[in-house]
């Protein structure tokens, strides 16, 4: 699970917001594709022009096979995960719908449907959380109402890391014909996802994080039963006389050039993953670090503490300082980078009664050792006891 190589000064336990350090097979697949090819993928006949395109096509390949999915152009490459998310909200809401999300959104759904909302466009119901973190399926299913055209829920909170129940969500939602978007930012590359298993429409997610991609990445599958409307317009390489864009898949949604230097980086992450493993190693360093600050009562948990629940993503806050002052004392004096604040999820920190400072959030990675959340642990300790 570790490597010396990838072994940085600043103990980093950031990895909901992107994963670091990369693996060494991922800078160097990287470095590699900007050395010897170059290409721009599907824009001439040429070698590095295929090459390129080789490269996307395994990336869709390897995360069709990671979804069930059977055919690889329904994975549309992104600039990022909320690159994804506005690709498959715009071009499925139409006047009149409405939409069903929850509190613990992040910005990049609830931005643009609240956005909709405002001007009149949609109509907007939120469903809020349990103590214990979670939604209530049954409270989805209240809220559809016939007019419902998508219903919007994170897989696990970015907030919490607490894991929602999908599966429930998407019998719910297909009963209703509406249409499932599944946000998994905090879960590629760590959950197992089936698309059919848990009737979900549209799975988008950035390839940075827990898939350990560069940034600038991301993908969105498109279901069959969705016909999305471009999101943007421009340069596919192929049907250039084509005054619109192209209506096929997943050239419709993929204007632009691609980053093929970070597929190629994806492709030699996603070679050596280790989901499974990788989510017991963090769920364990969660668990040192809720053993290690259990001997202060200052040092409080957000949410549950049940890490069987939750990907590697934990929030916490120490009495009497906020979480800017715990995550600067942190980072100038022990070296050690966390996350304070809200972390673009405003509606999930207003239902946990955390808002408007946020929490200390704690993401461990593949690559974070037991020493380092030791060192983790001492620090929050001396900071309590200084406070």
């Amino acid at each position: 699970m570790t490597d010396s190589r990838t072994q940085p000064k600043t103990i980093y336990l950031d990895n909901a917001a992107t994963s670091w350090p990369k693996p060494p097979v991922v800078v160097e697949a990287v470095s590699r594709f900007l050395i010897e090819c170059g290409g721009s993928s599907g824009r001439a006949g040429h070698q590095p022009s295929r090459e390129a395109e080789r490269i996307v096509l395994d990336a869709r390949s390897r995360l069709a096979r990671m979804l069930g999915v059977s055919d690889p152009h329904r994975i549309v490459v992104c600039f990022n995960g909320t690159d994804a998310l506005n690709i498959a909200i715009k071009g499925t809401l139409r006047e009149g719908d409405h939409v069903v999300c929850t509190a613990l959104d992040h910005n990049s759904v609830s931005r643009p449907l609240v956005a909709m909302a405002r001007r009149g466009f949609i109509s907007l119901s939120r469903i809020g959380v349990g103590s214990d973190g979670c939604i209530d399926p049954a409270k989805i299913e209240e809220a559809i109402t016939p007019a419902t055209r998508l219903v919007a829920v994170n897989h696990a909170s970015n907030v919490t890391g607490m894991i929602q129940p999908i599966a429930d969500v998407g019998r719910i939602v297909r009963k209703h014909e509406a249409l499932f978007l599944i946000d998994a930012a905090q879960t590629a590359g760590v959950l197992s996802l089936n698309v059919e298993s848990v009737r979900a429409d549209l799975v988008a997610f950035p390839c940075h994080k827990s898939l350990l991609g560069p940034p600038g990445i991301g993908a969105l599958y498109v279901g069959p039963r969705t016909e999305l409307r471009p999101f943007r317009e421009g340069g596919t390489g192929a049907d250039s006389e084509n005054p619109v864009q192209p209506g096929e898949l997943p050239t419709r949604l993929e204007a632009g050039s691609t980053n093929v230097a970070g597929w190629a980086g994806l492709c030699a992450a996603l070679a050596e993953q280790t989901p499974e493993q990788t989510l017991e190693h963090e769920r364990n360093l969660l668990a040192q670090l809720t053993d290690g600050i259990a001997k202060t009562e200052t040092i409080r948990i957000v949410g549950h503490t049940d890490h069987r629940r939750r990907v590697g993503v934990m929030s916490l806050n120490v009495d009497g300082y906020t979480p800017q002052e715990v995550a600067a004392i942190l980072d100038e004096s022990f070296h050690i980078a966390v996350r304070p604040g809200l972390h673009c999820a405003p509606y999930a920190h207003r239902a946990l009664k955390t808002f408007p400072d946020g929490t200390v959030r704690i993401a461990p990675g593949p690559f974070t050792t037991s020493d380092q959340i030791a060192r983790l642990c001492e620090a929050l300790l001396q900071i309590a006891r200084a406070g």
